[in-house]
């Protein structure tokens, strides 16, 4: 996997770190041999307690730690890092800085587990014997795992990490009939220490011991049989659990059916409402016991019973999924944690919807949960004689691994399927969701020769400059060139994975810019490479590097932070740090590239909604923003009031394109407060109360009408003080920036209004109104050109102020209209 290696007998210089717990832990240790017997050697190390700022020190300390060395990032040939199980946010700042460290560094990137690290620390300090790792896992939880500690090392005497109740670990060490032998050692015991004890467990190591080291780190990835492929794209998190959100939602759903909503007049304006998954509820039971019955008639195989999934839906470590079509139930599939094996439960379809994939994407979904339960592979059962079945699960990855014989009756064998995870599915396979997947070519990628031609364009595009952008649901980055010219733009979302809870969950969130983020960066580059006529470029090639650091979800922004700074660490590159609304400001620049302050801008989004006089750039005058909901967020919340899926705005403005604005009166909130003041709240309320009333007098709701209404009612008040803003300050331009400004019916509306006072009216293109690297790359290239930038302590500022980290009075350069094709 090397592309190098300065050590002739094969010593790795090794950098580590984990950030998984409070201890931040970091070092510069060779690694020599193979495992299990490789030798450690630290040559420098910086581990110190740092809770809640990690963010700001890591990538300080790892430089740190090579200068003591005497060494310097070029010298390093594999980045380690803990991939928990800890502080979810806490893992990931480690993971997403040691991916920005290898892409940057181009050198591998592996992963180890931060309890193995914690046993190995007490095994430097010399203990033998049974040691019981406790580490804390917040809400009443703990880490555990029992390892055997003898002259050779720390040996796993369990397959996976899992989460368990405090008081469980506490029972189940305790019922031990080696207890006795038990030695205790984690953060937990922080909490928990005298639960243990009172159960007899008191031999615990000195509270010097319970956190993990670099150097424990690089020990147990040493002595590791499977040390890991060394793609950066691979290494994920052990989470041991879904996030809050899909828990809670599965507890939730179980509590009483949805109310119904009787609709007319959608004729076909929601025909693009693809096919949806969502956990399994027992709102569903009946319906899965239809198709399960459906399914296995006349067959060896005893279908479930609906009691059996009631059951099935009630225990741990399970993951089952429906599929709909517009509220009808056609599918389902689920399993159970064995070990650190997924095994595939029960996958049905119903008939009218097989060899449609249905199959393939719920047990593909279901893996992905596997995955995050931490599980190394999935397994399933498959009657040898059902081909499109083989196929579907081939196609997945699974291979045949063994065999029983009449299972499903006579002549009818079981065939056992298993797949590694996560699942790696071809480019033909399509998904409704991102799985975590490898490089986009072995790693480390090797870069092509490149002819004159590309080297002359690469001169003449003068300073690249890669943005990143992580400030929501969006994975996006962009390469510009010192001419303002967009070379790359790349933009992964986790919509699916929000669809269901009718908005951003801002966990699911953070774990999808983890997953995505090395892939994006490959492909930015690749993408960027073929603008220039080359292979991709490399870190070589670029100037500077521009992170979004502020305003947007915290657990979101630090992902793309913690990358740009590794990234930035490993090349020495100048780092940027770039407001995300004034991105979308500036986004307008790719309709306009004249436009010129001063002028209004309206900002409007998912998050905010608001006025702003731009008096010169970088010098901003907010004039009024909204009290309460964004107007993004007011059209997600009628739209889920609705049934119509999240995210709300596309589905409501295509069907208000066929509805009666006037026929239903909705309040405009504050168009008469003679201020610059939004509320959407008591709209969005308004709204509800009128579905409600119509469904308790048992009236169909017309969605277009309704549908139409309620926009016409959020782009009066818009209009209505967009207009007023314009006037008092006596601009001629006025432009709008955000997700919302893709909105058909509020450009028209501007322009319309506007035109008749002769104020220019801009809107980006559609391209660049959601959240896209090209936007965050225009501030970027500004800074860069200004020599605003930030040191390597920049953490994230989730409530960060328009005009933060401005150059103040320099214009922005974007080399002209954006390209259709594009």
């Amino acid at each position: 996997m090397l592309d190098h290696n300065p050590d002739q007998s094969g010593a790795l210089t090794v950098l580590a770190l984990d950030t998984s717990t409070d201890m931040l832990a970091c070092a510069v240790a060779r690694v020599d041999g193979p495992a299990p017997d490789a030798g450690v050697t630290v040559l420098a190390a910086g581990d110190h307690l740092c809770r809640r700022h990690a963010n700001e020190q890591l990538v300080n300390t790892a430089l740190d730690c090579l200068g003591k060395a005497g060494l310097a990032m070029s010298d390093v040939d594999a980045v380690l890092v803990g991939r928990g199980p800890g502080s979810f946010t806490g893992v990931r700042i480690g993971i997403a800085t040691a991916k920005g460290l290898a892409c940057g560094l181009q050198r591998p990137l592996y992963g180890a587990s931060t309890l193995d690290a914690v046993a190995w620390r007490a095994w430097v300090a010399g203990t033998r014997g049974l040691v019981a790792v406790v580490d804390d896992a917040m809400r009443g939880e703990v880490y555990p795992g029992v390892y055997n500690l003898d002259e050779k090392g720390a040996h796993r005497t369990f397959e996976a990490e899992r989460v368990v109740k405090a008081d469980a670990a506490v029972q189940e060490l305790a019922a031990r009939a080696d207890a006795a032998e038990l030695t205790l050692t984690g953060d937990g015991l922080k909490k928990y220490r005298d639960r243990f004890g009172a159960a007899g467990l008191t031999r615990i190591l000195d509270e010097s011991l319970w956190h993990p080291t670099a150097e424990g780190l690089a020990r147990a990835w040493a002595a590791s049989s499977s040390r890991g492929a060394g793609d950066p794209a691979l290494v994920l998190p052990i989470y041991t659990r879904l996030s809050d959100a899909e828990e809670n939602e599965r507890k939730r759903l179980g509590l009483k059916a949805p109310a119904s909503v009787e609709v007319t007049g959608v004729d076909d304006a929601l025909a693009d409402r693809h096919l949806q998954l969502r956990p399994m509820s027992v709102n569903d039971l009946d319906a899965v016991s239809k198709i399960e019955s459906v399914a296995y008639a006349g067959a060896a195989h005893t279908p479930w019973t609906r009691k059996l999934f009631y059951e099935e839906l009630e225990q741990p470590g399970r993951s089952w999924w429906v599929a709909h079509d517009l509220g009808t139930i056609i599918g389902f599939a689920g399993g159970h944690m064995a070990g650190d094996d997924f095994e595939v439960d029960d996958v049905a379809v119903s008939p009218d919807r097989r060899r449609q994939g249905v199959a393939s994407r719920l047990v593909s979904r279901i893996c992905y949960d596997a995955h995050v339960l931490n599980a190394a592979t999935a397994s399933l059962e498959v009657d040898e004689k059902n081909e499109p079945a083989r196929a579907a699960y081939a196609s997945l990855g699974f291979k045949e691994v063994g065999r029983r014989r009449a299972y499903y009756g006579e002549g009818h064998d079981a065939l056992v399927m298993r797949v590694d995870l996560p699942l790696k599915v071809d480019a033909e396979h399509t998904l409704d969701h991102v799985e975590p997947s490898a490089s986009i070519r072995p790693w480390p990628i090797a870069v092509g020769p490149r002819d004159a031609q590309a080297q002359e364009r690469l001169a003449a595009a003068g300073p690249l400059v890669l943005s990143i952008e992580s400030s929501c649901d969006e994975t996006a980055m962009a390469v510009i060139d010192s001419h303002g010219e967009i070379c790359a733009n790349v933009v992964a979302t986790s919509i699916d994975f929000h669809a269901r809870f009718g908005g951003v969950v801002p966990e699911i969130a953070s774990r999808k810019h983890v997953e995505a983020v090395v892939g994006v960066y490959e492909e930015t580059m690749a993408q960027a490479g073929r603008h220039f006529g080359c292979d991709t470029l490399t870190p070589a090639d670029l100037s500077c590097v521009g992170v979004t650091a502020g305003p947007g979800l915290v657990g979101a922004l630090v992902v793309g932070v913690a990358f740009a700074k590794g990234l930035c660490a490993a090349t020495g590159l100048p780092l940027t740090a770039v407001n995300h609304l004034e991105g979308h400001l500036l986004a307008n620049l790719f309709e306009t590239p004249d436009l010129t302050p001063p002028f209004v801008a309206s900002l409007v989004s998912g998050g905010n909604t608001m006025l702003v006089h731009v008096r010169d750039w970088g010098d901003y005058q907010i004039l009024g923003a909204t009290i309460d909901d964004a107007v993004g967020e007011a059209f997600d919340k009628v739209a889920k009031a609705l049934g119509l899926g999240y995210p709300g705005g596309p589905v409501i403005s295509r069907l208000a394109a066929k509805g009666n604005k006037k026929a239903i009166h909705f309040p405009r909130a504050m168009m008469h407060s003679h201020d610059y003041r939004f509320s959407l709240s008591g709209l969005k309320t308004a709204v509800i109360t009128y579905i409600e009333g119509e469904n308790k007098a048992g009236r169909p709701i017309n969605l277009p009408d309704l549908a139409a209404s309620f926009e016409a009612a959020v782009i009066d008040v818009q209009v209505s003080k967009a207009m007023t803003a314009v006037d008092e300050t006596g601009v001629s331009d006025f432009c709008v920036g955000g997700g919302v400004a893709a909105n058909p019916e509020l450009r028209a509306e501007y322009r319309k209004k506007f035109g008749r006072r002769g104020v220019r009216v801009t809107v980006p293109p559609m391209v660049v109104c959601g959240d896209n690297g090209a936007m965050i790359a225009v501030a970027a290239l500004r800074n860069y050109k200004a020599g605003v930038f930030s040191d390597l302590s920049l953490d994230a500022n989730p409530n960060a102020k328009l005009g933060c980290w401005s150059a103040k009075g320099e214009k922005p350069v974007v080399s002209g209209p954006w390209p259709k094709a594009k």
